[in-house]
């Protein structure tokens, strides 16, 4: 008799202990997602200011040297003659390409940061949604509401996810 009571005890307890367990995994996802939506408006706002900042120190950069090349040059050789010959065999200065490529390493950084923010959010949903059909799991979760999250893509993307065609392939037109 008193078997019969400790086995339906101990399966309440074990049903109880599932129902906890699973209930608080599906809330800590939940959370995770809603600070991993956090994160990514995070990275995306920093990912364009510093590629807005690089992009105009490159610009203005441009500009300067457009401006203070010309007076070099002419300041140096207005006065003495054979100006070609000294131009040839002088050190003038260079305009640097070298922050083009900090600009052009620094888009790859931040969009690759940006794409993997993205890439977690997706598997905390693809996780809690896993959770949330798997047996025995299902059958204790108290909350399945869904969690809303549209990833954020050009309309050039969502075009050829629309259509199924990527036909546009001219990278310089």
């Amino acid at each position: 008799m008193l078997l019969p009571i400790i086995i339906c005890g101990a399966v309440v307890i074990i049903l109880i202990a599932m129902y906890f367990t699973f209930n608080n995994k599906e809330v800590a996802l939940r959370k995770e997602a809603e600070a991993q939506r956090g994160k990514i408006e995070s990275v995306y706002d920093t990912m364009w200011k510093v590629l807005k900042q690089e992009a105009g120190v490159t610009e203005q950069y441009r500009k300067t040297f457009e401006e203070i090349y010309p007076k070099l040059i002419a300041g140096r050789y207005e006065k003495d003659g054979g100006q070609l010959l000294k131009m040839i065999q002088e050190s003038n200065p260079a305009f640097d390409t070298r922050l083009y490529d900090k600009l052009m390493q620094s888009i790859e950084v931040q969009r690759a940061y940006f794409a993997t923010a993205q890439q977690r959010m997706l598997d905390i949903l693809r996780e809690r949604e896993t959770l949330l059909e798997s047996m025995p799991q299902c059958w204790f979760i108290s909350n399945k509401t869904k969690i809303d999250y549209q990833v954020i893509s050009s309309t050039v993307t969502q075009n050829v996810m629309a259509t199924r065609r990527d036909d546009d392939i001219e990278l310089f037109s």
